[in-house]
């Protein structure tokens, strides 16, 4: 069995030299350990527990873009896949004495899994892990089905949802919409109104965004505000150099100009919400670290298992080509150490080291990072290219290191209010 597991892996690897020669057939990972580079644990399992959605958004990089894989997998997670994911993080976690970990519920519509499943998945994993380990339970949904009972199920059993939200309801109804072609907005907004009640607020994680850059960005921004989420994700549209994003008036810094937009109203307001991409603009402008994945070379440490207990790499990676997330493992086979070896996993936690020339002598790059790992992907090459939003990503990180360079030098001024 561990042969034909074998063979497996190696045929997937195969396949991914072919396709992205960076890193899978150029990255040396035997090299790096024995020089003393060690991998960081996985502290985010994502859990694909439905393939199936009740929307059919139009950029969405599960069902629309070039990777398919969903059409052969289970539409439901089964409880012995489950139990099994579980149990690889549970163990995972124990073996590297991991304090914090993450469980993270997706789709397709993780809310299709329905409030008994969600209620027995959420008992399964806080008895799995050990008594030092915090466990967080979290979800991202599209909203739609956010009543009042599955708000309760949610809040009871201490599950915290991230909710899609595309700013006002023309831009949102334009790219969210259900099968038969109608608007989204309405049904979200109601969902929403539910999991802000004071008694809900606890399952209300926050709002996530994928920016349009054709629409109005202060007017999305207040949109979004409005709901007074505890934090705002602001994410690009996954693309890379052979899927290009969506450019009006073919404009190159079409998406930097958006994000300088609100940018300067949300860093002027006295007490606004959290934004994580300008949270982690400022902290590597000021020689932090990031939290996220778009900007800086803090190493990765997510993991995915789909609904038929195949163990992947972040689903991102499916804009790229078929099978680009594969890792050729399975959770009723491989314990999650086994994926800390595989070089698309390695390539995302070695920083610098896995970018291309280009990044590395860019004066941005302990900033960029290189941007998102799954935009770098350029065809016939891998994943060592610039990002796809090179341009817009240096125009945009310029802004907000003069903007908080010129806050601080008023900050410390003579007579002006001294930084903290």
């Amino acid at each position: 069995m561990r042969q034909v597991a074998m063979a497996g892996i190696t045929r997937v690897r195969a396949a991914q030299a072919v396709a992205a020669p960076w890193p899978y057939a150029e990255l040396d990972v035997a090299g790096l350990r024995a020089a003393g580079w060690r991998p960081v644990p996985f502290r985010e399992l994502v859990l694909k527990v439905h393939q199936r959605c009740n929307l059919a958004c139009d950029y969405c990089y599960v069902y629309e873009a070039v990777d398919q894989s969903w059409r052969d997998r289970p539409r439901v997670m089964p409880d012995e896949v489950r139990d099994a994911a579980i149990g690889r993080f549970a163990e995972h976690a124990r073996r590297h004495g991991l304090e914090r970990a993450r469980v993270v519920l997706h789709g397709g519509e993780p809310l299709l899994y329905g409030r008994k499943r969600l209620a027995r998945l959420a008992e399964r994993v806080r008895a799995a892990f050990p008594a030092g380990c915090d466990v967080e339970i979290g979800m991202q949904t599209n909203g739609v089905l956010l009543d009042e009972p599955t708000v309760a199920t949610l809040v009871e059993h201490g599950i915290r949802v991230g909710v899609s939200v595309d700013g006002v309801a023309a831009v949102h109804d334009r790219h969210r919409r259900t099968p038969d072609g109608r608007g989204s907005f309405a049904a979200v907004e109601r969902g929403l109104s539910i999991l802000r009640r004071p008694e809900n607020l606890f399952a209300y994680a926050g709002i996530l965004c994928t920016i349009a850059p054709g629409s109005d960005p202060i007017s999305c921004y207040e949109q979004l505000a409005g709901f007074a989420p505890p934090a705002i994700d602001l994410l690009l549209p996954h693309a890379n150099w052979a899927a290009p994003p969506s450019r009006p008036d073919g404009r190159t810094d079409a998406y930097a100009r958006w994000l300088i937009a609100v940018f300067d109203r949300w860093y002027a307001e006295p007490a606004p919400p959290r934004i994580r991409l300008f949270d982690d603009a400022i902290s590597l402008v000021l020689g932090g670290s990031s939290r996220g994945e778009q900007l800086g070379l803090s190493p990765s440490a997510v993991l995915v298992v789909e609904s038929d207990g195949t163990i992947e790499q972040v689903d991102a990676l499916k804009t790229a080509y078929p099978g680009a997330c594969a890792t050729g493992l399975d959770v009723f086979r491989d314990d999650l150490d086994a994926a800390l070896d595989d070089p698309g996993v390695v390539a995302r936690q070695i920083g610098r080291a896995a970018l291309g020339t280009e990044c590395r002598s860019c004066p941005a790059v302990a900033i960029c990072g290189g941007g998102h790992y799954a935009h770098r992907y350029r065809r016939g090459a891998g994943f060592r290219a610039p990002s796809v939003y090179c341009t817009d990503l240096w125009l945009f990180l310029r802004h907000v290191r003069e903007r908080v360079a010129a806050d601080l030098r008023e900050r410390n001024r003579p007579g002006g209010q001294q930084a903290v």
